[in-house]
């Protein structure tokens, strides 16, 4: 088997070296500056996926791994690493993007943003499988490079008492009439409150709810069904359920959300994480300042309670609707504006319409905001604060700001929202004459 120096980390988090053939050889599990014996699982024509058989020299930053299942669930992949060093190859990951993609560097490097690196994930969809060859329910998230799902009794990156519910997850669901028939659990956990939405294909008896409220009651959580798209989502127990919400002390604001509805998944990341945006934005009394992609107003209730207007779009109605609610009900509503669009088929034309803007702040999902830098026209606001969840998207878009609109990328730098991953969360500072 061939034996290698692994070379560095790609997006992924896994190791990269190269083949005796020059092939660029992805390594699951490797660090850099580790010399490993591989196994090829998957040749390309120019590259190839591979395992390790043998550590032959490991690395300082390795480290042993918190969770009993890491080596088959898929949930995490960077448990092996230490979590400082983690957050360092994160920067690097953002810093290869600029350069490789749009041949740019950022002036300034900001501290990372970084928080406790287990019991994190306030958010999480978990998968359910009904499989008696293994002793009848699992629940968990599914296996490395597999549709299966992991045999877990734990999990190191959620809140520690919905770790400690995973396995009374498998009874309740083994103990239904239809165990078959619930695929998934979609978990939301709040300042106070946490929902689990039981993902139900068919029908439920009475007996089945019965005992789902009685989970509920002995596990202090909500309990919803959800048997169709998300807006079908209800209540099962408690009778009069108190909503979920998570809050920003900092800037005065309590959010409501649905539990299926987008937001953070790492709440005392995210409350650092607006700080960090409000200082590169600096939203002052009198200014039009758009939010784009703006969910349920996590960025556009903080800005607009600097005293700045506030003009916040989205493509889903129902998130427009919980933005403007959410507003009402911290005071906001007379300096915020929402609007469903779509901004992936901006156009100069549609843009123009916000008005003149001060400032924009962008919070695309993956796949960025092309459309919406390739519409700013001669009238653009003047400084652009992007938070990313993608940095080759987020380099595709700095170049079309920098070499086609007249920005300069002023600083970037990462947040650790997933600690244990390979996700890359970050923020970018844009401005121009």
């Amino acid at each position: 088997m061939p034996i290698a120096i692994i070379q560095s980390l790609d997006h992924e988090g896994r190791g990269v070296t190269r083949s005796a053939e020059g092939k660029a050889v992805f390594v699951d599990g490797a660090l850099p500056g580790e010399e490993v014996e591989y196994s090829v699982v998957r040749k390309k024509k120019t590259f190839e996926q591979a395992e390790i058989t043998r550590i032959i020299r490991a690395s300082a930053q390795r480290v042993t791994p918190k969770c009993a299942f890491f080596d088959k669930c898929g949930g995490c992949s960077m448990q092996h690493f230490d979590s400082n060093a983690q957050a360092a190859a994160k920067q690097r990951v953002l810093e290869d993007a600029f350069w490789h993609i749009a041949r740019l560097k950022p002036a300034i490097i900001y501290p990372t943003v970084v928080g406790a690196p287990w019991g994190y994930r306030y958010r999480a969809r978990i998968g359910v499988r009904h499989v008696p060859s293994k002793g009848g329910v699992l629940v968990g998230f599914h296996e490395k490079r597999s549709s299966y799902i992991a045999d877990m009794s734990s999990c190191q990156i959620l809140p520690p008492h919905i770790s400690d519910m995973l396995p009374q997850m498998r009874r309740v669901i083994a103990g239904l009439s239809v165990p078959d028939r619930v695929p998934q659990i979609e978990i939301a956990v709040g300042d106070t409150e946490t929902v689990l939405v039981f993902r139900n294909l068919v029908e439920l008896s009475d007996d089945d709810l019965a005992q789902l409220r009685a989970f509920a009651e002995a596990n202090a959580v909500q309990v919803w069904l959800q048997p169709a798209g998300p807006a079908t989502a209800y209540c099962v127990h408690p009778d009069a359920a108190p909503a979920l919400t998570y809050s920003m002390p900092e800037f005065d604001v309590t959010m409501n959300f649905r539990p299926n509805d987008f937001t953070q998944v790492n709440i005392p990341i995210n409350r650092v994480l607006m700080r960090r945006a409000m200082q590169l934005l600096d939203p002052q009394p009198g200014e039009r300042i758009a939010d784009l992609f703006c969910g349920l107003g996590n960025f556009s209730l903080p800005i607009a309670r600097s005293g700045a207007t506030v003009i916040g779009v989205e493509g889903s109605d129902a998130l427009v609707a919980r933005a403007a609610e959410n507003a009402r009900a911290n005071g906001l509503a007379e300096r915020t504006e929402f609007y469903a669009a779509n901004l992936f088929e901006a156009t100069e034309d549609s843009m123009a319409a916000f008005g003149k803007l001060d400032k924009l702040l962008i919070d695309p999902p993956r796949d960025g905001a092309h459309a919406v830098v390739s519409a700013l026209g001669e009238d653009a606001p003047r400084r652009i604060v992007y938070v990313s969840c993608n940095p080759a998207s987020l380099a595709r878009d700095a170049a079309v700001l920098t070499y086609e609109k007249g920005y300069r990328l002023i600083g970037a730098g990462i947040a650790n929202m997933f600690p244990q991953t390979s996700h890359v969360e970050s923020i970018a500072l844009f401005e121009r004459d």
